[in-house]
């Protein structure tokens, strides 16, 4: 055998074996998920009886009880209040954070690198140090059993969505700016009219991440939430859980359902999570 000859076989074999050893991994990660879908498809009795994927029984008695729910509420409910928060809070996050990357990244002030400074060491600070004062915050203000408090503080931006848009911002010419102003556009019709769209990868990735973040929030509706109408779908999930006799069908069916929007949303704008991220990431 010549050298390229032994080095082509030498870059196919490192190809399978490096193929071999990710699905293997990808297996053993996906296991857990592969294992609560099919399940939802199995009689309860069926589903701990065996770790089998294959169901015996196949049914969709656990998606017909777990849709139900108690009879008088619904999962529809559920799923148009996880949609209500989750929407609001999205939208207030991303376009308040790209307005806030502006003025940091275009806008000249006293004091910008010290208060860009603060709003970076936000991510730094667990949410567990802030949710004693805002629960009482919110408490006295009244807010309580509303979804006040998991919208509201959504539109004062998202720090990690500000650091993101800052780069894509910094990586435009200025150039851009001084053009548009010397046309009669003041500083918000630039940002408006000629940047915002410039930053279309961060700010779908931002929407993404905003949405699967709120989607799937299962502190702030129990914190805030108390009745059942109210409930989210991951606080209502919960209520299937009983000391005494827990549904794990209905449990392994609803869970099945709570993942497909953000599936959907990830198939869909998956491309633009990673160019969001790549391009932020060089231009820091």
């Amino acid at each position: 055998m010549t050298k390229i000859q032994l080095r082509r076989l030498k870059n196919t074999r490192d190809t399978v074996i490096f193929h071999a050893v990710v699905f293997f991994i990808g297996i053993f990660m996906l296991y857990p998920l592969l294992w609560m879908v099919i399940g939802s498809f199995k009689p309860t009795e069926e589903i701990f009886g065996t770790i089998s994927l294959i169901p015996k029984n196949f049914t969709l008695q656990n998606y017909v009880r777990g849709w139900r729910y108690n009879g008088t509420t619904s999962f529809t409910t559920f799923y148009i209040n996880s949609f209500i928060v989750t929407g609001l809070s999205t939208l207030g996050a991303v376009l308040v954070s790209s307005l806030v990357a502006y003025g940091f990244s275009r806008i000249h002030f006293r004091g910008n690198k010290f208060w860009y400074a603060c709003m970076f060491l936000t991510l730094m600070l667990p949410y567990q140090v802030v949710m004693v004062p805002q629960f009482i915050l919110f408490f006295k203000l009244g807010w309580v059993n509303t979804y006040l408090p998991l919208i509201v503080p959504q539109w004062g931006g998202q720090a990690f969505f500000i650091f993101m848009m800052v780069q894509f911002f910094r990586g435009i010419p200025v150039e851009l700016d001084q053009s548009a102003m010397i046309d009669g556009c003041n500083k918000f019709t630039v940002f408006s009219r000629i940047l915002f769209p410039l930053i279309k990868p961060a700010l779908i990735t931002s929407t993404i991440f905003s949405f699967y973040w709120r989607w799937e929030d299962f502190l702030g509706p129990l914190l805030y939430l108390n009745r059942p109408r109210t409930f989210t779908v991951s606080l209502a999930m919960r209520m299937f859980a009983d000391p005494t006799s827990t549904d794990w069908g209905a449990i392994f069916a609803m869970g099945t359902l709570s993942l497909v929007p953000a599936l959907v949303i990830f198939f869909i704008f998956q491309k633009y999570i990673v160019e969001g991220i790549a391009t932020s990431g060089l231009k820091a």
